[in-house]
């Protein structure tokens, strides 16, 4: 097939006009035809290219630079066996060295049944590739944020759910207004903080304040328990997971450090981590960046951290239970809360705000305590600390028909420590006690975990460790 011979006069006017790049070749690859779009597209001249493999000038590599040579190309497999092709996901480069992508089609020119070349016919698609990337982008925002918006919604729904009574930090105590001070002295930081003391002591109360009263206060507080999750789906609630990361994850999700991000995330009972997350959570504290499970792309975060726990960490690392690297990372600022019984003078207080919560929640009056109970409330050894005398006082709201709620007597022996006690004997005698209390039922609104303040899981998981089994 020859330049003169393949295109009549009319042809070639009208293949002159067209706006897309035509190309014309022969059997053996070369340029016979090239009309004016495709040198205005490629920047080659005619002249340049008219008996020379095109693809050699304009196609000789792929967009990552890797080369592309010319027996791969759907053109020249056209001139093998005849068969018409269409591409749009490869790139023609101009003679500036710069490329475009293009949308060509190769078909075969037949003449007495015999194969005398091929046409390729190709388009500049910069624009339409330009609208599809805008596109994704675009949807890739809207499911970001519509990600987003789901999971903050439902970490919002959840602590909703879990938070009952006073939410302030109530008291005159000489040690509350020690912790009151060391609260307002680091707030205004970034610095990490380790709050430490007794079960129901309001440990997560002073997670919360510490977020109120910082620079992040407008940005979420996003809160986990290390021990309401087993190993294996302890580091999906952190990091979040993929789509397909493992069976059961149908959608990719978003981890708490992900939704904590310029916010605050706080790590309660951060003793239950096993030294696996331990480690991880250790490279995420000093690079703030992680990756979800199931994914390999860095993702960085800028959190504010507050840890707690009711264990002596610094005992667990010598027990080897507990990292002394992650120790003093987390133990930068130590706040310690007061157990009830060590400030006993902030009782009466406490009392009123919790019935008048109560009051409201109940939507019944009460307006105290008689003096005797008040008495044994003072006078109470109180081992649940502040959860146990608010779920106390809610359980004694329930059943009264009266304004002013009188206790029946406190026993101290079932659940207040004894001296040379463990602190696991301690916990396993006012578990046992409560759970006698509340006939041993442990989930619903009168069971025992809500009696203590927990999830029915994590009670069940304390009972198995304490071997604590009914008779």
């Amino acid at each position: 097939m020859s330049q003169t011979d393949s295109f009549l006069p009319e042809n070639r006017l009208l293949l002159n006009a067209v706006s897309e790049g035509i190309y014309g070749f022969d059997l053996k690859g070369n340029a016979v035809f090239i009309n004016p779009a495709a040198e205005r597209m490629t920047g080659w001249s005619a002249d340049e290219l008219l008996g020379r493999k095109i693809h050699d000038f304009h196609h000789h590599s792929h967009a990552d630079g890797s080369p592309y040579p010319h027996q791969e190309c759907p053109i020249y497999q056209t001139l093998k066996d005849g068969k018409p092709r269409e591409i749009d996901s490869e790139v023609f480069w101009r003679k500036d060295g710069s490329y475009f992508p293009v949308h060509y089609s190769s078909t075969p020119v037949w003449q007495d049944g015999k194969l005398k070349g091929v046409v390729a016919i190709f388009r500049d698609i910069s624009l339409q590739k330009q609208t599809e990337l805008s596109l994704r982008q675009a949807l890739e925002q809207v499911q970001a944020l519509s990600e987003q918006l789901a999971s903050e919604n439902s970490w919002l729904q959840a602590e909703l759910e879990d938070k009952t009574g006073h939410q302030q930090i109530s008291g005159n105590s000489s040690a509350i207004q020690q912790l009151l001070k060391q609260l307002r002295l680091v707030a205004n930081t970034d610095s990490t903080v380790l709050i430490q003391g007794e079960n129901g002591t309001g440990k997560e109360l002073v997670a919360r304040q510490l977020h109120r009263l910082s620079a992040r206060r407008d940005k979420p507080m996003i809160s986990v328990n290390c021990a309401a999750f087993s190993a294996s789906l302890l580091e999906s609630e952190l990091f979040g997971h993929e789509k397909g990361a493992f069976t059961g994850a149908s959608q990719r999700r978003k981890g708490r450090f992900e939704l904590a991000d310029k916010g605050t995330l706080f790590l309660d009972e951060v003793a239950e981590l096993s030294l696996e997350a331990q480690s991880k959570l250790l490279r995420v504290i000093q690079e703030q960046e992680f990756e979800r499970v199931g994914g390999s792309d860095s993702i960085k975060v800028d959190i504010r951290l507050i840890a707690a726990t009711h264990h002596d960490l610094q005992k667990r690392v010598e027990q080897g239970l507990f990292r002394m690297d992650l120790y003093y990372r987390l133990n930068v600022f130590p706040l310690r809360v007061p157990a009830l019984r060590e400030r006993r003078e902030d009782i009466p207080e406490l009392v009123q705000q919790m019935l008048k919560s109560l009051s409201q929640k109940l939507g019944k009056p009460l307006a105290g305590v008689d003096g005797d109970s008040l008495q044994q409330l003072l006078h109470y050894s109180w081992p649940g600390n502040v959860r146990e005398l608010q779920n106390l006082l809610e359980r004694e709201a329930i059943l009264t028909h009266s304004p002013i709620i009188s206790l029946a007597p406190l026993t101290q022996s079932s659940s207040g420590p004894r001296p040379g006690q463990t602190l696991a004997e301690v916990e396993a005698a006012h578990i046992q006690a409560t759970l006698q209390a509340c006939q041993w039922r442990i989930s619903g609104p009168m069971g025992a975990a809500a009696a203590l303040g927990l999830p029915p899981s994590t009670l069940r998981s304390r009972m198995q460790k304490l071997k604590i089994r009914r008779p």
